[in-house]
């Protein structure tokens, strides 16, 4: 195999479908057809587990999981949640301090390439058989060859919630995040607490194919955009800008919680675009994100 990348760090702001895709290609292209030789999970029960010697068939994802299937009949399961990340390091350039860090929750590695898993949010160890018992709830996957569009279509419909909390529920259609979910309802101008089953087949079909389309092209960048600019400031249209003005109509970009107490998560949107302020707005006025006092950043981005 040759020499891809001298180091990769595997990780995004915000890992989303198409993030999480990427991971696994880099995985795959690392470890696949090659033997262990180096297998330490630290991760309560599964620290005692040792497949040295077994040999990586494949790593995939399945929405934002990444399953590593080993010829020993069973699969590794990584999430990354908000703040985890993969790396793959050059095995004979390796250090010390890379492996000892107390972030580093597993380390997998070849002759060559060692992959090393940091404050990962979930990890299991399961028959690949099983598999289905950590991602078998899922929807269709948005970039995995299970993506049905009518499928997908008709969960959102069914979801009995607003559109935005829809999107974002892996069990209706797997890889959608925040990210892609704000954009893909501002630039089909619909508001993201619309609820579902108001919206109808068409507009439903358009943000769904929407959602698929960005996530599609994006899975082939580091840097994530839906404007089509990969410079600094200038990838989204209301994604992580709130207080600032929307690009399309001038007016300020706001965010919102949506979803359930204690499982809200962040959406942005324009009010003047999409239909009005937020039920959950209070339509105070909001500084952009990361400036002093700047409201809105305590929800959840993932």
């Amino acid at each position: 195999m040759s020499d891809p990348w001298p180091v990769t760090r595997l990780r995004a702001a915000m890992p989303e479908g198409d993030t999480v895709w990427r991971t696994a290609q880099r995985l795959h292209q690392a470890l696949a057809g090659e033997q262990v030789a180096r297998w330490d999970l630290r991760w309560g029960d599964l620290a005692t587990s040792d497949l040295a010697g077994s040999t990586t068939l494949e790593v995939v994802s399945r929405g934002k999981h990444l399953l590593h299937r080993l010829d020993a009949g069973l699969t590794l399961h990584s999430h990354l949640r908000m703040e985890g990340q993969w790396r793959v390091e050059d095995t004979a350039s390796l250090t010390v301090r890379a492996v000892t860090n107390p972030q580093v929750r597993a380390v997998v590695g070849t002759a060559r390439w060692t992959a090393i898993g940091l404050r990962l949010g979930m990890l299991d160890l399961v028959p690949t058989s099983q598999e289905p018992t950590l991602v078998g709830h899922l929807g269709p996957d948005v970039l995995g060859p299970d993506w049905a569009v009518d499928l997908a279509v008709a969960n959102v419909l069914g979801a009995g919630v607003s559109v935005g909390e829809a999107l974002l529920d892996q069990r209706n259609l797997a890889g959608v995040g925040t990210l892609w979910a704000c954009e893909s309802l501002f630039l089909e101008r619909i508001g993201p607490w619309t609820p579902a089953d108001e919206l109808g087949e068409v507009a439903t079909t358009a943000v769904v194919s929407r959602a698929h389309r960005l996530i599609d092209a994006a899975r082939h960048h580091a840097v994530q955009t839906s404007t089509g600019s990969r410079r600094r400031g200038e990838t989204s249209y209301v994604h992580a800008r709130s207080g600032r003005p929307c690009r399309r109509c001038g007016e300020t970009v706001r965010v919102a919680p949506i979803g359930p107490a204690s499982r809200e998560r962040t959406m942005f949107y324009c009010p003047a675009c999409q239909g009005g302020l937020a039920p959950t707005d209070d339509g105070r006025a909001q500084r952009p994100l990361g400036s002093s006092g700047a409201r809105g950043t305590a929800y959840r981005r993932g």
